[in-house]
């Protein structure tokens, strides 16, 4: 289901981020809100997306126990080397937590993403448009869904990173 915009959604990931980040401390150098919740103005599923981005590879381990403190649960990488799923606690705003090692890519694609959508808010309209269209034909088929955004997606992140060089 895609929603309106929720101007509460900075709000609920800014208390998400404070938690994590009070947890993690010293661990993480960023922790991002991504995602559609993090364009303002943009329609989206209601379920806040964050990446946190550690300081080493080594911090992984400790991020574990840290984030296991706070009820999340590691779930592997779902395919994305470098980039570790969570599965959060059952209690609180629906979202997804990923721990990206340093030099993840798919860290930098999401951050290229969300920064290019806040800019160019055509571009953003064109994507509400596209997931209501998709989520209205594919309601029950996740993949279907997601794979209807691909192309869409791919030319936004090519543009994104090509003027980021």
């Amino acid at each position: 289901m895609i929603n309106d915009y929720d101007p509460q959604w900075p709000c609920r990931f800014e208390e998400l981020r404070l938690r994590i980040a009070a947890a993690l401390g010293e661990l993480a150098t960023a922790i991002e809100h991504i995602g559609s919740t993090a364009v303002p103005g943009l329609a989206a599923k209601p379920i806040i997306d964050m990446d946190v981005l550690l300081k080493a590879n080594g911090d992984f381990p400790g991020a574990v126990v840290r984030l296991a403190s706070l009820g999340y649960r590691h779930q592997g990488d779902l395919g994305i080397p470098g980039r570790e799923a969570f599965e959060a606690p059952p209690a609180g705003f629906a979202h997804h937590l990923y721990v990206c090692l340093p030099h993840c890519m798919q860290y930098r694609r999401h951050i290229a993403f969300r920064d290019h959508l806040r800019k160019h808010p055509d571009d953003a309209s064109a994507y509400a448009e596209l997931k209501r269209r998709l989520a209205a034909q594919f309601s029950c088929d996740r993949a279907a869904y997601v794979a209807g955004k691909t192309q869409f997606v791919s030319a936004i992140l090519q543009r994104a990173l090509e003027s980021e060089a």
